[in-house]
């Protein structure tokens, strides 16, 4: 379910800013047609134990940006569980879709967290459009149990997400796909019979839960306008920037 920054390369292409403006998209642009909630700031602060010194400690998540996967790069096969409803879902079930937006995320991660509800409005908005949705948790559960099946299910009522939430229980599918953090962003084209490839590998947006940046959904949203409206989607992206994917202690890739 894509990239140089402007001094340095991965996967070969440029990682720089997605043009801010699309004249021939703009009227229907997600961005200017739903406004946002403020979510919640991190980091939190905590005091320390120590009765003497009284510090104040600034609690951060790992970051870790997507990487690695090159533009055109055709999605792979998957077969997975919802846990909220049991169904088992594959690539062939979104084979009549114009295009596919796959997400990796999570339940716990605070970069996830700080899109979670603008990542449902953003994925019903343009679900109505003909868009296809799915995301996808690939977590070990060894170490992090708040992510597994019940609690996905649990999500997923929460935050009444409109696509389906997949567990990836084996992680096989992260590691086909290249995914690396949570969030990350695979938006696929279809072209006729041809399998879906991808067209964007970056960033929802600027907005981190470190900075004071809106959440406005931009990024993705100007690149899902372009392939929706049927024009070519920058080749220059800014990666996504998230919690790295917990991997099962005894695998390593």
């Amino acid at each position: 379910m894509a990239v140089a920054a402007g001094g340095a390369t991965t996967a070969g292409v440029r990682l720089l800013s997605v043009p801010r403006t699309l004249p021939a998209i703009r009227t229907s642009s997600f961005v200017t047609t739903l406004s946002f909630s403020k979510l919640g700031s991190f980091p939190g602060r905590v005091r320390s134990n120590e009765p003497a010194r009284k510090k104040l400690l600034v609690i951060r998540a790992a970051r870790t940006e997507s990487h690695g996967v090159s533009l055109g790069f055709r999605a792979p096969n998957f077969q997975l569980p919802e846990p909220l409803t049991g169904k088992t879902w594959t690539l062939e079930d979104f084979e009549s879709y114009p295009a596919l937006l796959v997400m990796f995320i999570c339940n716990h991660c605070p970069f996830v967290k700080h899109l979670k509800k603008d990542i449902a409005k953003l994925s019903n908005f343009y679900m109505k459009k003909g868009l296809a949705v799915v995301a996808i948790s690939s977590n070990s559960v060894a170490t992090h149990p708040q992510d597994g099946p019940q609690f996905m299910a649990e999500d997923a009522k929460l935050y009444n997400y409109p696509f389906p939430y997949l567990y990836d229980e084996t992680q096989d599918v992260a590691r086909d796909f290249g995914a690396v953090c949570t969030p990350e962003f695979f938006l696929f084209k279809k072209d006729g019979r041809r399998p879906f490839e991808l067209v964007y590998h970056g960033q929802f947006d600027d907005s981190r839960p470190s900075n004071s940046a809106p959440v406005t959904g931009r990024d993705l949203s100007l690149a899902i306008d372009s392939v929706l409206s049927g024009q070519p989607v920058p080749s220059v992206q800014k990666p996504s920037v998230g919690c790295s994917i917990k991997w099962h202690p005894q695998k390593s890739w």
